[in-house]
């Protein structure tokens, strides 16, 4: 069985793992995030959740409500424990909403030639991008404090992200094949 580490269980990790939850894989969540009223209305976590570890708290709604198994590592990625949260991976999936964590994602991957997929949103939530890391360049990020996904106006989008996600993923685990893509509420453009 293959190993699916997503790393980032917010506005695109947790709907992922939503979309996710019929793959014959051993999932894995890292987090380190908790989850916060505000994160409700963007996100797929419950009220039940609020104050918990948002890995944790996304672990427990999938088995409440599919019986869905998923492995957690509710820490901070850094340099010091990268290859004990990403190790074990076939698949890794960034999920993340900064730059620091994505240099480390694809650090690792690029070194240890594991398969990895970026999923990004830009600050406005009107333009997602899902890209395999030999095709990745992760921007800098927009000003401290700039808000993403707060109010759940783009809830509609950011599930829309994560469906793309999914899918591309899933054709990369059945197939072994790779396309990214750039996604608007509108439009759908395959980049490779």
């Amino acid at each position: 069985m293959k190993t699916v580490v997503v790393v980032g269980a917010g506005a695109l990790g947790s709907h992922l793992v939503l979309l996710a939850r019929n793959w014959e894989v051993d999932l894995q969540l890292v987090d380190f995030d908790r989850v916060e009223a505000k994160n409700i209305q963007s996100q797929f976590h419950s009220k039940m959740g609020s104050g918990k570890n948002k890995a944790k708290a996304l672990q427990s709604l999938m088995n409440g409500l599919f019986g869905l198994k998923v492995g957690t590592k509710p820490v901070k990625l850094a340099d010091n424990n990268q290859q004990q949260l990403l190790g074990a991976a076939d698949l890794i999936i960034d999920c993340t909403d900064n730059f620091a964590a994505r240099e480390i994602i694809q650090g690792f991957a690029r070194e240890h030639e594991v398969a990895c997929l970026h999923g990004c949103l830009s600050a406005d939530g009107d333009l997602a991008r899902v890209v395999w890391t030999e095709h990745f360049t992760a921007d800098a990020e927009g000003e401290e404090g700039e808000a993403t996904c707060e109010d759940g106006r783009n809830l509609a989008f950011h599930a829309l992200a994560a469906a793309m996600i999914a899918q591309v993923a899933q054709k990369f685990l059945e197939e072994d094949a790779k396309q990214s893509w750039q996604v608007t509420p509108f439009t759908v453009v395959r980049l490779t």
